[in-house]
């Protein structure tokens, strides 16, 4: 398991800072681990899930569409 801190969350997603909170606090995003009092990352393959997730989705759309 391997954390990772919101700059390679922010690169490996391309969202910005405030949008990656944004969906936290929406539930949409998967939320950071704290590392101490001012410290937080995210599990890695939490967020490799949400991104398949967003990549099945958008499949699924194509495909109920009608898009090849």
């Amino acid at each position: 398991m391997r954390l990772i801190k919101l700059k390679a969350v922010m690169d490996c997603t391309g969202l910005g800072r405030s949008t990656v909170y944004n969906y936290i606090a929406e539930n949409q995003f998967p939320k950071p681990v704290s590392l101490g009092a001012r410290a937080v990352a995210w599990v890695e393959s939490e967020v490799q899930d949400w991104i398949l997730a967003r990549i099945e989705a958008r499949d699924l759309l194509k495909r109920k569409a009608g898009i090849a």
